[in-house]
């Protein structure tokens, strides 16, 4: 089989892939512990401002409140910092999201087990935490949502009317969660432009229902996407252990329609889009090649789906190799393509060029799903990108995290850092301009581990 691995890898060199773009400027920022990216946006004056976690006091973290505190930096177009705010309290607080909003701030949302500090109102355990910052990152408002359990909100955008939509999960019935169907929820939240809450609603059915991103339609309704393992409830058409499940609302939350998507065995959404033809794609990885998925590569594998407006299914691809691949983020392009961004730990089929463990893994694929190009980025230690958009300048910037001090990677001040890495815009060709895509893998998928 290794053979057959071999020989596909050999014909797409060949053929050639379009011109890969080329690092333009890559920057670390971090301490001497964990640090992670997890969101960013270009925001108006072509800077950036880059959202996650940080469990550093030293190094660029300066202001720490204790455990791990949300952490947001603005950059500017070369990558230099211009400030950065440690938000939170003495325990943990962990940001998974950030918008931009109308009056030139920020929203940022993620969870917090805290109750003091910049923390106020907890319900108990942890709730989800969403917080409003002036242009400058100082808060001007902040929200605990949830109730006794254990919640969380996982994605922030906001919407046309001024407010926002945030999406996350929950395991409580009480505070500010009603209907809850069993185990963990999805949870969708709207909020006004002040941070009150106008509506929530619970989602899923008896078992673990988790929503990973949402993202406002242009009729005013939203696209949800999250995992799911129930097979009662909202929830229809499971395939086995988890799906992608897809959930388009009304304006006011009441549910459209909902789609299950993947094999029988674990897949996992991270990340959804509306697409230029009112459709919408979603992308995770997935683990088994039966069900809506074709092609399997080995371990867990990048998996789009491309549905209509109805939800209805129109092509779905697999990008990936023996290893794993996580993937992570997903946005289209100005030619209608879409750029893939995760991590890789392999080295072989749609994968060339991993330089350690594992590397940021970034793949560009036209309108219907063929493999233009794929990039890795990293050194010999762990590297991955949470999230990628496209730029102004029709580059392309990721941001994630990097453990190396080699290869990609010039500077770790310890652990992981936050990685923000800026790419200069596509080339054109010099061979034909797409790479032959061969589904050439063993009959029988090899073992893997959830």
């Amino acid at each position: 089989m290794k053979y057959l691995f071999s020989i596909g890898l050999l014909l797409a060199t060949i053929v050639g892939l379009k011109a890969q773009p080329s690092i333009q400027w890559q920057r670390t920022f971090g301490g001497s512990e964990a640090d992670v990216a997890v969101s960013m946006k270009e925001t108006p004056d072509s800077c950036y401002i880059v959202a996650g976690r940080a469990l550093s006091s030293n190094g660029h973290v300066v202001g720490n409140k204790g455990a791990t505190d949300f952490w947001v930096l603005k950059v500017d177009r070369l990558g230099n910092l211009i400030w950065q705010k440690p938000l939170g309290g003495s325990n943990n607080d962990r940001c998974y999201s950030v918008d931009l909003t109308s009056d030139g701030g920020y929203i940022l949302a993620g969870s917090t087990e805290s109750n003091n500090g910049q923390v106020s109102g907890n319900h108990g355990d942890r709730d989800g935490w969403v917080v409003k910052l002036d242009g400058q990152g100082n808060i001007q408002w902040q929200r605990c949502l949830g109730g006794t359990g254990w919640d969380e909100t996982w994605s922030v955008q906001s919407t046309a009317d001024g407010g926002y939509i945030v999406a996350g999960r929950t395991g409580s019935n009480n505070g500010d969660v009603s209907g809850h169907h069993g185990s963990l929820d999805v949870w969708v939240i709207k909020l006004n432009a002040t941070g009150n809450l106008e509506w929530q609603k619970t989602l899923g059915g008896s078992l673990l229902d988790i929503g990973y991103a949402i993202r406002q339609t242009s009729e005013g309704g939203y696209i949800l996407v999250g995992e799911s393992n129930s097979t009662d409830g909202d929830c229809v058409g499971l395939h086995g252990s988890s799906d992608f499940w897809v959930v388009k609302l009304t304006p006011d939350g009441e549910i459209s329609w909902q789609k299950m998507l993947g094999s029988t065995s674990l897949d996992r959404p991270n990340s959804i889009i509306c697409t230029k033809d009112g459709g919408y794609a979603v992308f995770g990885q997935i683990s088994w090649n039966n069900g809506d998925v074709n092609t399997y590569y080995g371990g867990f594998d990048f998996w789009v789906a491309k549905l209509d407006a109805q939800g209805e299914l129109q092509w779905e691809g697999t990008y990936g190799g023996s290893d794993e691949e996580y993937g992570l983020s997903i946005t289209q392009t100005t030619d209608n393509g879409y750029l893939l961004a995760g991590s890789t730990d392999s080295d072989d089929v749609d994968v060339v060029g991993n330089d350690g463990v594992s590397d940021l893994w970034l793949v560009k694929i036209d309108s219907v799903g063929n493999l233009i190009w794929q990039k890795t980025l990293g050194g010999t230690q762990p590297e991955l990108a949470h999230c990628v958009i496209t730029t102004y300048d029709k580059g392309i910037a990721l941001a994630g995290f990097a453990q190396s001090t080699n290869g990609d990677v010039t500077d770790n001040f310890g652990a992981t850092d936050f990685w923000i890495v800026k790419l200069a815009p596509e080339t054109s060709s010099t061979s034909t301009p797409s790479a032959i895509r061969l589904n050439l893998y063993p009959s029988q998928p090899p073992h893997w581990i959830t």
